[in-house]
């Protein structure tokens, strides 16, 4: 487990093979809730390739000096991740 925000991470290997690939990370909040960002891809094992770039939110709360997940959004295409760009900077335009 994680002791610090910068530690976590989606990375994920079965078997030595690497089937979630970390491709960068946001750390959106820190502290005892921390909430971080990650585009990431997937190993298909029958094309033997990886997936397209896929995105997820995770919530963590440090829980005896470790990050524990407690929550996460999967962000499911392309076409919701515009949608929620295009949403919070028309909302966030408007608070200005």
């Amino acid at each position: 487990m994680a002791e610090t925000v910068d530690e976590l991470t989606v990375t994920y290997l079965d078997d030595s093979i690497e089937t979630i690939k970390e491709l960068d990370k946001k750390i959106l909040t820190k502290g005892a809730w921390a909430t971080v960002m990650y585009r990431y891809q997937e190993w298909n094992r029958a094309k033997q390739e990886y997936s397209a770039d896929k995105y997820t939110i995770r919530r963590y709360q440090k829980q005896n000096g470790e990050y524990k997940q407690k929550s996460k959004f999967n962000i499911s295409s392309k076409d919701q991740a515009k949608n929620m760009i295009a949403a919070l900077t028309e909302w966030v335009d408007l608070q200005e």
